[in-house]
């Protein structure tokens, strides 16, 4: 064989290795726990969380399919805070029709869990694409079922059900994070993040309460539930891969003790 020929098929295999490689830390999420907002203000796309709290995770889809939240506007959105919807009268005082749910806001951690370093004594990760906070790995000697708990953390584009005062509250109403708010943590229940749409969520007319007109959802859809002509493909890098683990030390090798799991932004393509 030609020294050219070599050196052809040589190049070739590198680039079908590297094509390999990148295509690995790719994953496609599912699509039952999918959500697509459409809002007058931009689409955002939604990956929710049932390792983290299944039965929120299922009020909202069970909801979405129903069209429920078609319509509904962000009655309550506040700038460095966020953004409130999923009430049917559009004022914060209602819900649907199903019983509350009891809180979930913290998870027992399993082996979805991704570490990405720590703060102080606790651990800071991530499950799937939402960044997640837990108690120390050595303390899972001690308990029964050998895990340790974790929480969600409340950073930019993570989903949180609203609720009243009593712990298990929530019904139908959710708010999208606009800035990262650190005291919701351990007390509602974060149940998603947006995989994209954060310019969307932060372009969403303020209020407490929002005057006329409110920006709305237009539509919320189950991925699995839409044409197949008009459903997004969407790929989320997979945060087990390489790829993610050096996008997490760059970061802190970058921001040194202040680092945090809201400072990486999960890479998503959406075709």
């Amino acid at each position: 064989m030609k020294l050219a020929s070599i050196a052809a098929v040589l190049a070739l295999t590198a680039a079908s290795a590297a094509s390999a490689q990148q295509a690995s830390d790719w994953r496609t999420p599912d699509p039952e726990n999918i959500l697509v907002v459409d809002t007058n203000k931009g689409r955002i796309i939604v990956e929710l969380s049932p390792e983290t709290a299944p039965n929120h995770v299922a009020r909202v889809r069970d909801l979405a399919k129903a069209h429920f939240y078609d319509g509904l506007t962000f009655f309550r959105v506040i700038d460095s805070f966020m953004a409130q919807t999923g009430d049917p009268k559009n004022d914060g005082t209602g819900g649907s029709d199903q019983p509350n749910l009891a809180a979930e806001f913290l998870f027992r951690r399993g082996p979805g869990y991704v570490p990405a370093g720590k703060a102080g004594t606790v651990e800071m990760g991530f499950v799937g694409a939402l960044p997640v906070y837990s108690q120390n790995s050595a303390l899972a000697a001690m308990t029964a079922d050998g895990k340790v708990a974790a929480w969600g953390a409340f950073c930019p584009g993570v989903l949180g059900m609203a609720r009243a005062g009593d712990p298990d509250s929530a019904n139908s109403q959710f708010f999208f994070m606009r800035q990262h708010y650190a005291s919701l943590e351990k007390t509602y229940t974060p149940f998603g993040r947006a995989l994209t749409g954060i310019e969307a969520i932060r372009a969403i007319k303020t209020g407490e309460p929002v005057p006329d007109p409110q920006d709305k959802m237009l539509t919320v859809r189950v991925l699995s539930d839409m044409p197949a002509a008009q459903r997004p493909s969407i790929q989320v890098m997979d945060t087990r891969s390489a790829a993610f683990a050096a996008l997490v030390a760059k970061k802190r090798a970058e921001m040194g003790g202040a680092f945090g799991p809201c400072d990486v932004d999960v890479p998503v393509k959406v075709k």
